[in-house]
């Protein structure tokens, strides 16, 4: 993903969860998809998904049962 794509998907995961310790980082050799973290830690993958001319994104994440103890 472009540099400005990551800025912007970085800003509305912040804002929309109230939440700054959220960062968007590029993924290295991938260009369709970037990495979302809490601090140090891995949430999931977002992907850009292109149809029909129209731009969304969809966040992938895994949830572990040992981590809903």
């Amino acid at each position: 993903m472009k540099p400005d794509e990551l800025r912007k998907l970085d800003a509305y995961f912040k804002r929309t969860f109230m939440n700054q310790a959220l960062q968007v980082k590029a993924r290295p050799r991938k260009s369709d998809s970037c990495e979302l973290y809490l601090g140090d830690e891995f949430l999931g993958i977002i992907d850009r998904i292109e149809e029909e001319g129209e731009v969304s994104y969809n966040l992938a994440m895994a949830i572990l049962d040992i981590d809903l103890e």
